[in-house]
């Protein structure tokens, strides 16, 4: 069994994942605490109370997350914890604490990747096998990955400005409407038109994979202003227009790379798009994937949301598939902001934050 701890952004979590007789994988326990309430006010994620938030909760969360699995340190094999990419603070909160777990206990530490946590959920929930082609939307990453084996990703595509989520909590803050944006866009965009404001469908038709959202965030910024003052029904239907231009975008990107995915595995039984992160939940998004999976004769497996958005289930099963594969880490693994699953990519045009995209 190993226990995961993840705090590389909002949420403080941790997990205890093993394997059952039969050896398929299984959650002990996944103890979230989300710090929605803490951030409200500012209408996103602030870091120094993030890291604040995490350094007051982490110990409680890892403790109920060993009582709900029955177990304790001396049954553990390892001890996992995100390093990166991710908000320093919040780091560096985790890192510690499964260290010094470790250390206390003589155990194996194991320095995850975040997107490698992502990358493997559907292997815990759904067991799936190598290869499968990953598309990972969340607040901080949207990238199309070819996942070929544990620790071997390729990066098909990623974002050149904002992640989808970013944008659609950008779209939230704009219109006035509460964080977390996503879920309140969706929301909103159920009673809108889509249809009545016109806004672009960036990087459509062209090869490349990647995505770009900031042209359409000012798109519709300049929509709204046009249409002010706002009344109840012009925030739907911006809403509704903005979504259905980012589920539309979405589809094209995913095409292609479907596309790409069959042309390079022309022999493959059962092809596999794996989608991961919050904005997978939302219901225009993932049916505009449906519809892609099903015109390329991909199987689409999308894990519940629970294991979709930041827990420690997660990287506790990334470190186990790491520590049986003979793999660990020392005590003085650094935290690391940024830190690309696929190591030989280069940064793209328009890439260059300090966020959580690379």
């Amino acid at each position: 069994m190993v226990l995961g701890i993840e705090t590389s952004c909002d949420e403080t979590a941790a997990a205890i994942v093993g394997r059952s007789p039969s050896g398929a994988p299984v959650i002990l326990s996944n103890v979230v605490l989300s710090q929605v309430e803490e951030h409200a006010a500012f209408g996103g994620v602030v870091p120094e109370i993030a890291a604040r938030a995490h350094v007051e909760a982490v110990d409680g969360i890892v403790r109920a997350a060993m009582i709900e699995a029955q177990v304790g340190f001396g049954e553990l094999a390892a001890v996992a914890a995100t390093v990166g990419p991710g908000l320093v603070g919040g780091l560096i909160v985790g890192a510690m604490t499964g260290k010094a777990i470790a250390a206390a206990h003589a155990l194996p530490f194991l320095a995850v990747n975040h997107l490698e946590g992502h990358a493997l959920t559907p292997r815990l929930t759904d067991g799936l096998a190598y290869p499968y082609l990953l598309l990972l939307v969340s607040g901080g990453h949207s990238q199309i990955i070819l996942v070929r084996g544990l620790g071997d990703y390729e990066r098909w595509g990623t974002t050149i400005d904002d992640a989808l989520g970013e944008a659609f909590d950008k779209t939230a803050k704009l219109l006035a409407l509460p964080h977390p944006g996503g879920p309140n866009v969706e929301k909103r965009a159920a009673t809108g038109d889509p249809k009545r404001f016109s806004l672009p469908r960036p990087l459509k038709g062209e090869a490349r994979l990647d995505f770009s959202f900031s042209g359409l965030k000012t798109a519709l910024r300049l929509a709204a202003e046009g249409a002010a003052p706002l009344g109840e029904q012009d925030v739907a239907d911006l809403c509704a227009s903005f979504q259905a231009a980012a589920a539309e975008t979405l589809a094209d990107r995913i095409g292609r790379a479907l596309k790409r995915f069959r042309e390079t595995y022309p022999t493959l039984a059962g092809p596999v798009l794996a989608v991961a992160g919050g904005v997978a939940a939302n219901r225009a998004i993932r049916v505009a994937l449906e519809g892609e999976a099903d015109k390329a004769g991909v199987r689409l497996v999308a894990p519940p949301l629970a294991l979709c958005t930041d827990n420690g289930a997660m990287i506790a099963y990334a470190g186990l598939e790491r520590f049986e594969a003979g793999r660990a880490d020392g005590l003085d693994a650094p935290v690391r902001s940024r830190w690309p699953l696929d190591e030989r990519s280069q940064p793209v045009v328009g890439f260059g934050r300090r966020g959580a995209k690379a």
